[in-house]
C-alpha cells in the first residue's frame, strides 16, 4: 500500500506538472507568442483567456500591448542659431506586431534601447535644424499680444496718461513651425526606423527645454536687469505723477486760500464802513465830546508816572486843564 502510494502521489505531480506546461493564461493587455526551441510557432495570441500549448516542447512569451511611455535623457543640442539647450524628451508607444517584436528586439529592455538611439537621434536632428524659438513657443499669439498692447499705449498717450513706452522690449521673432511641429517632426523620423521592430511611436512631446547652465546665468542676469530696468522707469513715472498731484495740491490751496482771504477782506471792509457810517454819525450829535474823549484817551497812554515831557502850556494838547484850572 506504500508503494501504490508513492506512486500515485509522483503520478499526480507528473500530471499536475503537465498540465501547467500544457495551459497558460493571458490577462487583458497582455498578448503571447508561443515558441517552439527558441522559433515562434504561429500567430500571436491576443485574446485573455485560458490557451493551450505543447508541454515542455513549447514555451510561451508575453509581450505588452498596452500604450506605454519612454523618457528620454536630457541632452545637450546646439540650435540653428547657435544657442546651447538641455532638450529632455518623452514618448508614448505601443507594440502593433508581437511577433516582430519578439524576433527583433525580443523585450521591452530591448526596445527602449532601440527607442534611446533613434528618438535621441531624431531629437538632436530636429532641433538642431531649427531657431530656438521653434522649440519653445507653439504659436504667434504673443505678437497679437504686443500688437494689442501697442494700440492701447498710443490710446493712453492721446490721452494724455501716462504709459512706459519702452515696456516691451526688443524684436519677437515669429515662428514658422513651432514646437508642436517639431514633435510631430521627430516622431515622423522615428516611426520608420521603429517600425521595423513592430513598434509604433504615438507621439513624442519636448517634455523641459532649459539654457546649459553657463547661459542660463547670464540669461537670468540679463532679465533681472530688464525687469529692474523697467520698475525703474515705473518708479520715475510715479514720482511725476506725485509731483503732479503735488503740484495740483499746492496751486488748489493758493486759490482756496486767495478766495478765503478776497471773503475776509470784503466783510472786513464792510465791518469798517458800517464801524465807519455808526462813528460817523456819533459825531455829528457832539463834536466836542467826541474831541473830548479822545484827548483824553492820549493822556491815559502817554502821560505815566515816568514820562517827561517838555512842551509849552499854551499848546492845544493841554487846553483841558487851562479849563479846569
Amino acid at each position: 500500500m506504500g508503494n501504490k502510494s508513492v506512486v500515485s502521489i509522483i503520478v499526480l505531480v507528473l500530471i499536475g506538472i503537465l498540465l501547467k506546461t500544457t495551459f497558460f493564461e493571458i490577462n487583458e493587455g497582455r498578448q503571447a507568442i508561443i515558441t517552439q526551441f527558441g522559433k515562434p510557432i504561429g500567430e500571436p495570441i491576443t485574446d485573455a483567456g485560458l490557451h493551450f500549448k505543447l508541454p515542455l516542447v513549447q514555451k510561451v512569451q508575453f509581450v505588452d500591448k498596452r500604450i506605454l511611455s519612454w523618457d528620454g535623457y536630457p541632452n545637450q543640442i546646439p540650435t540653428k542659431d547657435k544657442k546651447y539647450i538641455k532638450v529632455d524628451t518623452t514618448a508614448r508607444w505601443r507594440v502593433t506586431d508581437a511577433l516582430k517584436f519578439i524576433q527583433t528586439v525580443r523585450n521591452e529592455t530591448g526596445a527602449k534601447a532601440r527607442l534611446d538611439a533613434l528618438l535621441d537621434s531624431a531629437t538632436r536632428d530636429v532641433i538642431s535644424n531649427q531657431n530656438l524659438v521653434e522649440a519653445v513657443r507653439n504659436s504667434n499669439g504673443i505678437l497679437d499680444m504686443i500688437e494689442e498692447r501697442k494700440k492701447e499705449i498710443k490710446e493712453l498717450k492721446a490721452n494724455g496718461e501716462p504709459v512706459i513706452e519702452d515696456e516691451i522690449t526688443g524684436e519677437i521673432e515669429k515662428i514658422l513651425e513651432g514646437r508642436e511641429k517639431l514633435s510631430n517632426l521627430i516622431a515622423e523620423s522615428a516611426s520608420k526606423e521603429l517600425s521595423k521592430f513592430g513598434i509604433k511611436l504615438i507621439d513624442v512631446q519636448l517634455r523641459r527645454i532649459s539654457y546649459e547652465e553657463s547661459v542660463e546665468t547670464k540669461v537670468y542676469e540679463r532679465m533681472i536687469s530688464e525687469r529692474q530696468r523697467v520698475a525703474q522707469k515705473i518708479r520715475s513715472i510715479g514720482q511725476g505723477e506725485k509731483a503732479k498731484i503735488e503740484g495740483r495740491l499746492a496751486r488748489d490751496l493758493r486759490e482756496i486760500k486767495s478766495e478765503a482771504y478776497k471773503k475776509a477782506e470784503i466783510v472786513k471792509g464792510r465791518g469798517e464802513a458800517k464801524a465807519t457810517k455808526i462813528y460817523a454819525q456819533a459825531l455829528s450829535q457832539d463834536p466836542g465830546f467826541y474831541e473830548f474823549t479822545k484827548t483824553m484817551d492820549v493822556y491815559r497812554n502817554s502821560l505815566k508816572e515816568s514820562a517827561k515831557f517838555l512842551m509849552s502850556s499854551d499848546g492845544d494838547l493841554f487846553k483841558y486843564f487851562k479849563k479846569s484850572n
